[in-house]
């Protein structure tokens, strides 16, 4: 086992102070870049260290800004474009000139937007219910069907119609969003997820990125209309037993077994060529 290392890394993205926390280890593979996401941490990606098959790659997670232990110095300017530059920024500190992502959630399309950019960085993507069309803004669009100008506020009725709900993990992780994100990043992420969602052309995106793709999802949510396109467009799809959106939570041997067997197959793609 080669664990993980906590530390901090000080950037200024659009005129914004960062003090970002991260966790990573080197390594003499091909490095691993995880993202997180919205009101989740790191540490979903920490039991990386416990899985053998992963040995030896490089491994680099970080608390996106206004969530986890990250500081950020003016939080209403926190949006999915701050993300984006944040990510790149914490890649290139690392060294890495190319990469394996993986990204959850807000993490996944924060990935995809990545992976847009950089295309010819990114040696595979591993999108876990990553947003791709208008339907997969279950949570965020909650910021324009229950408007409210207090952000305190709109947190917390956001936190009571998850916990309600009955999607696998819903009362986990309703339980510690509290302590997770901050409440004043919530409009900004939410708003910027919304709108391109709807108008950021994310299929296009994905489709065209030409490192292989796997598209990750939960045996709850495999009513997403989009699934078959995704397959007959080649991307490998990975559908978790008992689960919904968060199979770190619901069945972590599920979720790290598709990665590991994806990161096997993109390997075996790139020494084919």
């Amino acid at each position: 086992m080669t664990p993980l290392a906590f530390s901090r890394r000080t950037l200024r993205i659009h005129e914004t102070d960062l003090d970002v926390a991260t966790l990573q280890r080197d390594g003499n593979a091909e490095p691993i870049v995880f993202l997180h996401g919205f009101g989740s941490t790191k540490e979903d990606y920490a039991d990386i260290s416990l899985h053998s098959r992963f040995d030896d790659h490089p491994v680099l997670a970080w608390d996106a800004p206004g969530c986890g232990v990250t500081e950020c110095s003016r939080l209403d300017r926190i949006s999915i474009g701050l993300l984006i530059d944040t990510a790149v920024a914490m890649v290139d500190a690392a060294g890495y000139e190319r990469f394996h992502l993986v990204g959850h959630s807000m993490g996944g399309l924060t990935s995809l937007m990545l992976a847009d950019r950089i295309p010819e960085r990114v040696l595979s993507f591993t999108n876990i219910e990553g947003n791709v069309a208008s339907e997969d803004c279950f949570l965020s669009r909650q910021i324009d069907q229950f408007p409210d100008d207090d952000c305190e506020r709109f947190l917390q009725r956001f936190i009571k119609r998850v916990r309600q709900s009955p999607a696998f993990a819903s009362s986990l992780y309703a339980a510690s969003l509290p302590h997770k994100v901050r409440a004043q990043a919530v409009p900004g992420i939410f708003r910027s997820m919304v709108d391109l969602s709807d108008n950021g052309d994310l299929m296009h995106r994905f489709l065209k990125l030409r490192c292989p793709k796997m598209f990750m999802y939960g045996e709850q949510n495999q009513h997403l209309s989009y699934l078959p396109h995704l397959a007959r467009h080649s991307v490998r799809l990975a559908c978790i037993t008992q689960c919904g959106h968060f199979p770190m939570y619901s069945n972590p041997p599920g979720m790290w077994n598709a990665i590991a067997k994806f990161l096997q197959f993109s390997k075996s793609q790139a020494m084919s060529l």
